[in-house]
Protein backbone atom coordinates (compact mmCIF):
# COMPACT_ATOMS: atom_id res chain seq x y z
CA UNK A 1 0.00 0.00 0.00
CA UNK A 2 1.18 3.35 -1.04
CA UNK A 3 2.43 5.81 2.05
CA UNK A 4 -0.29 8.73 2.48
CA UNK A 5 1.96 11.59 1.31
CA UNK A 6 0.90 14.08 4.27
CA UNK A 7 3.07 11.13 5.96
CA UNK A 8 5.84 11.16 4.21
CA UNK A 9 6.21 14.32 4.27
CA UNK A 10 5.77 14.37 8.26
CA UNK A 11 8.30 11.71 8.27
CA UNK A 12 10.70 14.24 6.26
CA UNK A 13 10.42 17.03 8.20
CA UNK A 14 10.72 15.08 11.86
CA UNK A 15 14.42 13.05 10.60
CA UNK A 16 15.76 16.52 8.90
CA UNK A 17 19.47 17.39 10.31
CA UNK A 18 21.08 20.72 9.13
CA UNK A 19 24.12 18.45 8.36
CA UNK A 20 22.30 16.91 5.65
CA UNK A 21 22.91 20.09 3.51
CA UNK A 22 25.41 21.24 1.17
CA UNK A 23 27.17 24.13 2.61
CA UNK A 24 26.16 26.69 -0.09
CA UNK A 25 22.50 26.01 1.01
CA UNK A 26 23.15 26.55 4.47
CA UNK A 27 24.76 29.94 3.55
CA UNK A 28 22.40 30.49 1.46
CA UNK A 29 20.21 30.26 4.46
CA UNK A 30 22.26 32.83 6.60
CA UNK A 31 22.08 35.85 4.11
CA UNK A 32 18.23 35.04 3.85
CA UNK A 33 17.81 35.28 7.65
CA UNK A 34 20.23 38.54 7.42
CA UNK A 35 18.20 39.82 4.72
CA UNK A 36 14.66 39.04 6.73
CA UNK A 37 15.71 40.51 10.06
CA UNK A 38 16.80 43.64 7.92
CA UNK A 39 13.45 43.73 6.48
CA UNK A 40 12.07 43.70 9.90
CA UNK A 41 14.34 46.33 10.96
CA UNK A 42 13.97 48.98 8.79
CA UNK A 43 9.77 48.16 8.91
CA UNK A 44 9.83 48.89 12.33
CA UNK A 45 10.63 52.42 11.95
CA UNK A 46 7.96 53.25 10.04
CA UNK A 47 5.02 55.21 11.83
CA UNK A 48 2.55 52.68 11.73
CA UNK A 49 4.74 50.09 13.28
CA UNK A 50 5.87 52.29 15.61
CA UNK A 51 2.06 52.76 17.15
CA UNK A 52 1.38 49.14 16.54
CA UNK A 53 4.51 47.94 18.98
CA UNK A 54 3.68 50.48 21.85
CA UNK A 55 0.26 49.21 21.68
CA UNK A 56 1.12 45.58 22.08
CA UNK A 57 4.28 46.22 23.83
CA UNK A 58 2.98 47.31 27.15
CA UNK A 59 2.04 44.54 29.37
CA UNK A 60 3.00 41.96 29.54
CA UNK A 61 6.66 42.00 29.13
CA UNK A 62 7.64 38.89 27.35
CA UNK A 63 11.35 36.91 26.63
CA UNK A 64 10.94 37.86 22.44
CA UNK A 65 12.78 40.56 20.80
CA UNK A 66 10.37 43.37 18.91
CA UNK A 67 13.54 43.67 16.05
CA UNK A 68 15.43 46.78 15.93
CA UNK A 69 13.02 48.60 18.94
CA UNK A 70 15.10 47.31 22.11
CA UNK A 71 11.68 46.09 23.14
CA UNK A 72 10.23 42.91 24.11
CA UNK A 73 7.39 40.93 23.93
CA UNK A 74 5.29 37.72 24.66
CA UNK A 75 6.11 35.07 22.19
CA UNK A 76 2.83 35.81 20.20
CA UNK A 77 2.58 39.54 19.82
CA UNK A 78 6.56 39.58 18.87
CA UNK A 79 5.84 37.17 15.95
CA UNK A 80 2.61 39.45 14.83
CA UNK A 81 4.68 42.18 14.75
CA UNK A 82 7.87 41.02 13.27
CA UNK A 83 6.25 39.40 11.09
CA UNK A 84 4.21 42.84 10.14
CA UNK A 85 7.08 45.04 10.04
CA UNK A 86 8.90 42.74 7.66
CA UNK A 87 6.19 43.58 5.25
CA UNK A 88 6.41 46.70 5.35
CA UNK A 89 8.88 48.05 3.10
CA UNK A 90 8.15 45.23 0.51
CA UNK A 91 11.68 44.54 0.93
CA UNK A 92 11.80 40.90 1.62
CA UNK A 93 13.27 38.12 -0.13
CA UNK A 94 10.79 35.73 -2.00
CA UNK A 95 10.13 32.85 -4.13
CA UNK A 96 8.86 33.40 -7.37
CA UNK A 97 8.01 29.71 -7.88
CA UNK A 98 5.58 30.13 -4.96
CA UNK A 99 4.40 33.56 -5.60
CA UNK A 100 4.66 34.86 -2.13
CA UNK A 101 7.20 35.35 0.69
CA UNK A 102 8.47 31.94 2.69
CA UNK A 103 10.66 33.74 5.00
CA UNK A 104 8.66 36.26 6.17
CA UNK A 105 5.83 34.02 7.11
CA UNK A 106 8.05 31.75 9.37
CA UNK A 107 11.03 33.26 10.39
CA UNK A 108 9.55 35.47 13.42
CA UNK A 109 7.35 32.56 14.48
CA UNK A 110 10.88 30.49 14.57
CA UNK A 111 12.76 33.14 16.14
CA UNK A 112 10.43 33.99 18.61
CA UNK A 113 10.00 30.52 20.27
CA UNK A 114 13.80 29.91 19.71
CA UNK A 115 14.24 33.03 22.06
CA UNK A 116 11.54 32.28 24.78
CA UNK A 117 13.57 28.62 24.82
CA UNK A 118 16.65 29.88 24.61
CA UNK A 119 17.35 27.39 21.82
CA UNK A 120 20.21 27.60 19.53
CA UNK A 121 20.97 29.01 15.87
CA UNK A 122 21.56 25.66 14.83
CA UNK A 123 18.31 24.42 15.94
CA UNK A 124 16.51 27.75 14.28
CA UNK A 125 18.04 27.31 11.22
CA UNK A 126 16.75 23.85 10.69
CA UNK A 127 13.24 24.89 10.96
CA UNK A 128 13.76 27.93 9.09
CA UNK A 129 14.87 25.46 6.12
CA UNK A 130 11.97 23.41 6.67
CA UNK A 131 9.36 26.38 7.45
CA UNK A 132 10.42 27.92 4.04
CA UNK A 133 10.24 24.62 1.77
CA UNK A 134 6.81 23.56 3.08
CA UNK A 135 4.90 27.05 2.57
CA UNK A 136 7.12 27.47 -0.62
CA UNK A 137 5.93 24.14 -1.81
CA UNK A 138 1.86 24.29 -1.18
CA UNK A 139 2.13 27.61 -3.25
CA UNK A 140 3.43 25.66 -6.18
CA UNK A 141 1.14 22.91 -5.55
CA UNK A 142 -2.19 24.93 -5.22
CA UNK A 143 -3.34 27.80 -7.77
CA UNK A 144 -4.82 30.23 -5.24
CA UNK A 145 -7.84 31.65 -6.96
CA UNK A 146 -7.01 35.23 -8.66
CA UNK A 147 -8.14 37.39 -6.45
CA UNK A 148 -6.46 35.99 -3.22
CA UNK A 149 -3.25 37.98 -1.96
CA UNK A 150 -0.47 35.23 -1.12
CA UNK A 151 -0.09 36.50 2.08
CA UNK A 152 -1.40 34.56 5.31
CA UNK A 153 -2.38 31.46 3.33
CA UNK A 154 0.24 29.24 3.09
CA UNK A 155 2.45 30.89 5.10
CA UNK A 156 0.87 29.93 8.02
CA UNK A 157 1.35 26.24 7.39
CA UNK A 158 5.00 26.86 7.00
CA UNK A 159 5.28 28.33 9.67
CA UNK A 160 3.98 25.98 12.04
CA UNK A 161 5.56 23.06 10.40
CA UNK A 162 9.16 25.08 11.58
CA UNK A 163 7.95 25.32 14.86
CA UNK A 164 6.98 21.90 15.55
CA UNK A 165 9.81 20.93 14.20
CA UNK A 166 11.76 23.66 16.27
CA UNK A 167 10.12 22.02 19.37
CA UNK A 168 11.10 18.39 18.23
CA UNK A 169 7.88 17.19 17.64
CA UNK A 170 7.51 13.51 15.99
CA UNK A 171 5.83 12.58 12.46
CA UNK A 172 2.38 12.27 13.91
CA UNK A 173 2.16 15.38 15.65
CA UNK A 174 4.15 17.35 13.07
CA UNK A 175 1.45 16.15 11.08
CA UNK A 176 -1.06 17.07 13.14
CA UNK A 177 -0.25 20.48 13.31
CA UNK A 178 -0.05 20.87 9.69
CA UNK A 179 -4.00 19.91 9.51
CA UNK A 180 -5.08 22.04 12.49
CA UNK A 181 -2.61 25.35 10.67
CA UNK A 182 -4.39 24.72 7.61
CA UNK A 183 -8.00 25.88 8.98
CA UNK A 184 -5.93 28.88 10.08
CA UNK A 185 -5.36 30.85 6.97
CA UNK A 186 -6.24 34.08 5.47
CA UNK A 187 -9.08 34.63 2.73
CA UNK A 188 -6.69 37.84 2.39
CA UNK A 189 -7.64 39.82 -0.72
CA UNK A 190 -5.37 41.39 -3.70
CA UNK A 191 -7.17 44.67 -3.80
CA UNK A 192 -5.81 45.86 -0.38
CA UNK A 193 -1.99 45.62 -2.47
CA UNK A 194 -3.87 47.20 -5.46
CA UNK A 195 -5.78 50.13 -3.63
CA UNK A 196 -3.04 50.29 -0.76
CA UNK A 197 -4.50 48.81 2.17
CA UNK A 198 -2.17 49.08 4.59
CA UNK A 199 -4.41 45.71 6.64
CA UNK A 200 -2.10 43.95 4.26
CA UNK A 201 0.90 44.61 5.84
CA UNK A 202 -0.36 42.64 8.89
CA UNK A 203 -1.12 39.42 6.71
CA UNK A 204 2.24 37.74 7.12
CA UNK A 205 2.57 39.10 10.74
CA UNK A 206 -1.00 36.89 11.31
CA UNK A 207 0.40 34.11 9.86
CA UNK A 208 3.32 33.52 12.39
CA UNK A 209 1.12 34.36 14.91
CA UNK A 210 -1.48 31.82 13.95
CA UNK A 211 1.07 29.25 14.10
CA UNK A 212 1.96 29.63 17.31
CA UNK A 213 -1.54 29.28 17.93
CA UNK A 214 -1.89 26.37 15.76
CA UNK A 215 1.05 24.61 18.40
CA UNK A 216 -1.37 25.59 21.46
CA UNK A 217 -4.03 23.72 19.99
CA UNK A 218 -2.47 20.56 19.48
CA UNK A 219 -0.56 20.84 22.45
CA UNK A 220 -4.40 21.57 24.06
CA UNK A 221 -5.19 18.46 22.30
CA UNK A 222 -7.38 20.32 19.07
CA UNK A 223 -7.34 17.77 16.04
CA UNK A 224 -7.77 18.79 12.56
CA UNK A 225 -8.93 17.11 9.18
CA UNK A 226 -7.52 14.23 7.75
CA UNK A 227 -5.77 16.48 4.95
CA UNK A 228 -6.32 20.13 6.07
CA UNK A 229 -4.00 21.24 2.99
CA UNK A 230 -5.94 19.11 0.23
CA UNK A 231 -9.51 20.67 1.98
CA UNK A 232 -8.08 23.83 1.73
CA UNK A 233 -6.22 24.56 -0.73
CA UNK A 234 -7.62 22.03 -3.22
CA UNK A 235 -11.51 23.51 -2.35
CA UNK A 236 -11.35 26.14 -0.72
CA UNK A 237 -8.93 29.07 -1.42
CA UNK A 238 -7.99 27.09 -4.70
CA UNK A 239 -9.22 24.44 -6.98
CA UNK A 240 -6.08 22.72 -7.38
CA UNK A 241 -3.64 20.85 -5.08
CA UNK A 242 -1.34 18.72 -6.52
CA UNK A 243 -0.18 16.59 -3.45
CA UNK A 244 2.82 14.80 -5.82
CA UNK A 245 4.68 18.20 -6.00
CA UNK A 246 4.36 18.60 -2.03
CA UNK A 247 6.96 15.04 -1.66
CA UNK A 248 8.60 14.78 -4.61
CA UNK A 249 12.37 15.71 -4.35
CA UNK A 250 11.98 16.06 -0.60
CA UNK A 251 15.65 16.77 0.35
CA UNK A 252 16.97 16.92 -3.10
CA UNK A 253 16.50 19.92 -4.34
CA UNK A 254 15.74 23.38 -1.19
CA UNK A 255 13.17 26.22 -2.53
CA UNK A 256 15.44 28.03 -0.34
CA UNK A 257 17.93 27.72 -3.00
CA UNK A 258 15.50 29.28 -5.79
CA UNK A 259 14.76 32.73 -3.84
CA UNK A 260 15.47 36.23 -4.58
CA UNK A 261 16.42 38.82 -3.29
CA UNK A 262 15.08 42.53 -3.90
CA UNK A 263 17.13 45.69 -4.15
CA UNK A 264 14.22 48.06 -5.91
CA UNK A 265 11.66 48.79 -2.78
CA UNK A 266 8.44 47.79 -4.21
CA UNK A 267 6.41 44.65 -5.24
CA UNK A 268 8.21 42.02 -7.00
CA UNK A 269 6.38 42.58 -10.02
CA UNK A 270 7.55 46.35 -10.80
CA UNK A 271 10.86 45.04 -11.08
CA UNK A 272 11.69 43.79 -14.76
CA UNK A 273 10.59 47.36 -15.38
CA UNK A 274 13.41 49.00 -13.13
CA UNK A 275 15.88 46.39 -14.24
CA UNK A 276 14.87 47.25 -17.88
CA UNK A 277 15.04 50.98 -16.94
CA UNK A 278 18.59 50.46 -15.05
CA UNK A 279 20.88 49.25 -18.38
CA UNK A 280 18.88 52.85 -20.36
CA UNK A 281 19.92 54.44 -17.20
CA UNK A 282 23.40 52.72 -17.31
CA UNK A 283 24.23 53.72 -21.39
CA UNK A 284 22.68 57.02 -20.98
CA UNK A 285 21.55 59.83 -18.42
CA UNK A 286 17.56 60.20 -19.13
CA UNK A 287 16.26 63.60 -16.97
CA UNK A 288 12.63 62.94 -16.44
CA UNK A 289 11.57 66.25 -18.12
CA UNK A 290 13.21 65.03 -21.33
CA UNK A 291 10.82 62.27 -21.49
CA UNK A 292 7.45 62.39 -23.21
CA UNK A 293 6.01 58.95 -22.06
CA UNK A 294 7.38 55.49 -20.96
CA UNK A 295 5.54 52.39 -22.15
CA UNK A 296 5.71 48.91 -20.16
CA UNK A 297 5.26 45.54 -21.42
CA UNK A 298 5.59 42.89 -19.32
CA UNK A 299 3.60 39.77 -18.05
CA UNK A 300 -0.04 39.74 -16.43
CA UNK A 301 0.52 40.11 -12.30
CA UNK A 302 2.77 43.24 -13.34
CA UNK A 303 -0.20 44.76 -16.11
CA UNK A 304 -2.54 44.84 -12.85
CA UNK A 305 -0.01 47.10 -11.39
CA UNK A 306 -1.18 50.27 -13.46
CA UNK A 307 -2.17 52.64 -10.87
CA UNK A 308 -0.89 56.06 -12.04
CA UNK A 309 -2.11 58.14 -8.38
CA UNK A 310 -1.59 55.67 -5.95
CA UNK A 311 -3.13 56.88 -2.28
CA UNK A 312 -0.85 56.11 -0.22
CA UNK A 313 2.68 54.54 -0.11
CA UNK A 314 1.86 51.11 -0.05
CA UNK A 315 -0.40 51.89 -3.29
CA UNK A 316 2.84 53.27 -4.41
CA UNK A 317 4.93 50.21 -4.13
CA UNK A 318 2.55 48.51 -6.31
CA UNK A 319 2.40 50.95 -9.03
CA UNK A 320 4.38 50.28 -12.16
CA UNK A 321 3.86 53.98 -13.26
CA UNK A 322 4.99 55.40 -9.61
CA UNK A 323 7.87 53.09 -9.75
CA UNK A 324 9.46 53.75 -13.03
CA UNK A 325 8.44 57.54 -12.07
CA UNK A 326 10.20 58.29 -8.93
CA UNK A 327 13.58 56.27 -10.25
CA UNK A 328 13.17 58.58 -13.00
CA UNK A 329 12.58 61.91 -11.11
CA UNK A 330 14.34 60.74 -7.67
CA UNK A 331 17.14 58.86 -9.09
CA UNK A 332 16.84 55.34 -7.20
CA UNK A 333 14.37 52.89 -6.32
CA UNK A 334 15.59 52.56 -2.32
CA UNK A 335 13.48 52.98 0.75
CA UNK A 336 13.58 56.73 0.63
CA UNK A 337 11.49 57.17 -3.01
CA UNK A 338 8.39 55.64 -1.58
CA UNK A 339 7.95 57.20 1.39
CA UNK A 340 5.55 59.78 1.70
CA UNK A 341 8.03 63.23 0.83
CA UNK A 342 8.05 60.92 -2.76
CA UNK A 343 4.45 60.35 -3.17
CA UNK A 344 3.90 64.16 -2.54
CA UNK A 345 6.55 65.23 -4.84
CA UNK A 346 4.87 66.79 -8.04
CA UNK A 347 7.62 65.74 -10.39
CA UNK A 348 6.85 61.95 -9.39
CA UNK A 349 3.58 62.70 -9.81
CA UNK A 350 3.21 64.53 -12.97
CA UNK A 351 5.49 61.72 -14.71
CA UNK A 352 3.68 59.05 -13.31
CA UNK A 353 1.01 59.94 -15.51
CA UNK A 354 3.23 59.44 -18.44
CA UNK A 355 3.94 56.38 -17.88
CA UNK A 356 1.80 53.42 -18.90
CA UNK A 357 1.65 49.52 -18.77
CA UNK A 358 0.08 46.82 -20.69
CA UNK A 359 0.21 42.96 -20.49
CA UNK A 360 2.06 41.19 -23.32
CA UNK A 361 0.24 37.41 -23.57
CA UNK A 362 3.28 36.09 -24.70
CA UNK A 363 5.56 37.23 -21.79
CA UNK A 364 2.88 35.70 -19.20
CA UNK A 365 2.81 32.29 -20.98
CA UNK A 366 6.77 31.88 -20.05
CA UNK A 367 6.03 31.86 -16.23
CA UNK A 368 6.81 31.41 -13.67
CA UNK A 369 10.54 30.74 -15.48
CA UNK A 370 11.23 33.69 -16.25
CA UNK A 371 10.06 37.58 -15.65
CA UNK A 372 9.93 39.48 -18.27
CA UNK A 373 9.58 43.51 -19.24
CA UNK A 374 10.27 45.81 -21.89
CA UNK A 375 10.63 49.48 -21.44
CA UNK A 376 10.20 51.96 -23.88
CA UNK A 377 11.37 55.41 -23.11
CA UNK A 378 9.98 57.90 -25.94
CA UNK A 379 12.19 61.08 -25.26
CA UNK A 380 10.68 64.84 -26.48
CA UNK A 381 13.50 65.43 -29.13
CA UNK A 382 12.23 61.96 -30.93
CA UNK A 383 13.85 59.28 -29.93
CA UNK A 384 12.65 56.00 -28.45
CA UNK A 385 14.94 54.17 -25.87
CA UNK A 386 14.16 50.50 -25.21
CA UNK A 387 15.47 47.98 -23.35
CA UNK A 388 13.92 44.21 -22.24
CA UNK A 389 14.68 41.51 -19.57
CA UNK A 390 14.43 38.33 -19.17
CA UNK A 391 15.19 37.00 -15.30
CA UNK A 392 14.85 39.57 -12.76
CA UNK A 393 17.85 40.69 -10.77
CA UNK A 394 18.07 39.13 -7.54
CA UNK A 395 16.82 35.88 -8.82
CA UNK A 396 18.64 32.83 -8.68
CA UNK A 397 19.03 33.05 -12.06
CA UNK A 398 21.15 36.60 -12.10
CA UNK A 399 21.87 36.91 -8.05
CA UNK A 400 22.98 40.13 -6.00
CA UNK A 401 26.33 39.67 -4.90
CA UNK A 402 26.88 39.03 -0.96
CA UNK A 403 28.37 42.49 -0.62
CA UNK A 404 25.36 44.03 -2.14
CA UNK A 405 23.27 42.14 0.52
CA UNK A 406 24.72 43.40 2.78
CA UNK A 407 24.98 46.91 2.23
CA UNK A 408 21.31 46.55 1.73
CA UNK A 409 21.26 44.81 5.42
CA UNK A 410 23.18 48.10 6.61
CA UNK A 411 20.54 50.47 4.97
CA UNK A 412 17.85 48.97 6.60
CA UNK A 413 18.97 48.62 9.97
CA UNK A 414 20.46 51.76 10.02
CA UNK A 415 16.61 53.11 10.47
CA UNK A 416 16.45 51.75 13.74
CA UNK A 417 20.56 50.85 15.22
CA UNK A 418 23.60 51.80 15.26
CA UNK A 419 26.17 50.66 12.66
CA UNK A 420 27.86 48.90 15.35
CA UNK A 421 25.09 47.13 17.00
CA UNK A 422 23.62 46.21 13.74
CA UNK A 423 27.43 44.74 12.63
CA UNK A 424 27.73 42.82 15.46
CA UNK A 425 24.13 41.40 14.73
CA UNK A 426 25.52 40.89 10.94
CA UNK A 427 28.44 38.82 12.54
CA UNK A 428 26.77 36.67 14.11
CA UNK A 429 24.06 35.58 12.11
CA UNK A 430 26.28 34.86 9.32
CA UNK A 431 27.95 32.21 11.34
CA UNK A 432 24.23 30.63 12.92
CA UNK A 433 24.45 27.34 13.08
CA UNK A 434 27.54 27.82 15.50
CA UNK A 435 25.13 29.95 17.85
CA UNK A 436 24.87 28.29 21.30
CA UNK A 437 21.94 30.67 22.58
CA UNK A 438 19.92 32.63 19.36
CA UNK A 439 18.86 35.15 22.43
CA UNK A 440 22.80 36.60 21.89
CA UNK A 441 21.79 37.99 18.72
CA UNK A 442 19.69 40.87 19.87
CA UNK A 443 21.33 40.82 23.76
CA UNK A 444 19.74 43.28 25.57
Amino acid sequence: MTQFWLDTLAEFIAGFRLESLKPATIEQTSYVVLDTIGAIVGGAAEPEMQALTAKLTVSPVGDAAVMGTGKTAVSAAAAFLNGTAGTFLEMDEGNRFAKGHPSIHALPAVWAMAEIKGLSGKAAMEALILGYEVGARIGIAASLRPDMHPHGTWGTVGAAAAVAKLLGYDAAQIRETINVASSLTLASSKRTMLEGGTVRNAYAGISNRMALMAIDLVEAGFIGERDGLSSVFGKVVSERFDTARMIDGLGRDWQIDQNYFKLHSCCRYNHGALDALDILLAKEAIAADSVERVDVASYLYAAELDDQAPRNTLGAKFSVPFAVATRLVRGSSRVENFTWDALRDERVLGMAKRVFVVEDKAMTARLPQVRPARIDVRLRDGRTLTAAVEANRGDDQDPYSHEELTGKYFSLTARMLPHEVADEMRKKILVLDSIADIRSIFAR
